[in-house]
């Protein structure tokens, strides 16, 4: 698919999708969030052992367009909305790993696709910042994977303040995995995506998939989801193989099936 308001590139293992309106601080236009699902979807389905998103300038990106919601009626901003649902949840149906790269401001609808990523690089310049609680309209769908990030009191701070907080804060609070000098952020990124990548794929694609859908159950429901996915597993070739590889002292021979 030819792409207009992204960069789709893969080198070796991993696709990087790249927001690439600069000019707009990456603001998440309809078409631009259309695109990366998009992207997301034909990456989801190939070999790519990987994913980065990235943003293109400064800001990574400045949340949603503003331009497609001023003076446009319910059915048009839920429209838009429902297409960031679609984006959001395409992240983290992905079997990939996919990580964030995050080199400046994420805000709004931009802090919440750090939220969504499975992992998150930051910069040590980056900024994150749900504004819309010191405004007129509230973050609401930026709060939902924020929330699952950090705790109830540092999402309702951010939320309610509506005040940034820098990278180091973001490293704190558990809304990134690391923080870097922005001369290091790609090979610092790479580096873990190499490293979450590791094993076998097919595993690790039903291992990111029993995590979302059990993270929100109750603990007795997501022991029953958990052990019918873990011996349901149990009986494909790689864990078999692995299994016995340790029990033979060699290396696993893995075919990610």
């Amino acid at each position: 698919m030819a792409y207009r308001e992204i960069l789709v590139a893969r080198e070796d293992d991993f696709v990087t999708i790249t927001m690439n309106r600069p000019e707009r601080r990456n603001a998440l236009s309809s078409a631009m969030m259309r695109e990366m699902t998009e992207a997301l979807h034909e990456t989801a389905i190939s070999d790519a052992r990987g994913i980065i998103l990235a943003g293109n300038g400064p800001v990574f990106s400045a949340g949603h367009d503003f331009h497609e919601i001023a003076g446009h009626d319910l059915k048009d901003v839920r429209d838009l909305l429902l297409l960031s649902a679609e984006l959001h949840g395409a992240m983290q149906r992905a079997p990939q790993p996919l990580l964030a790269r995050v080199q400046g401001l994420a805000t709004a609808a931009g802090c919440q696709l750090v939220g969504s990523a499975d992992l998150a690089v930051a910069s040590s310049n980056a900024r994150f910042q749900t504004p819309g609680g010191a405004g007129g309209w509230f973050c609401f769908t930026p709060m939902v994977p924020l929330s699952r990030n950090v705790g109830r009191k540092r999402a309702l701070e951010m939320l309610m303040t509506g005040d940034p907080i820098d990278a180091e804060t973001a490293l704190q609070w558990g809304l990134v995995n690391y923080v870097v000098p922005l001369e290091d952020l790609e090979a610092e990124s790479e580096a873990l995506l190499k490293r979450a990548t590791r094993g076998s794929a097919f595993s690790k694609g039903l291992g990111k998939a029993a995590f979302y859908a059990s993270i929100d159950m109750e603990q007795p429901k997501a022991y029953a989801h958990a052990v019918e996915v873990m011996a349901g597993s149990s009986q494909s070739y790689d864990a078999q193989e692995r299994i016995q590889a340790f029990l033979e002292k060699r290396p696993p021979r893995l075919k990610n099936r």
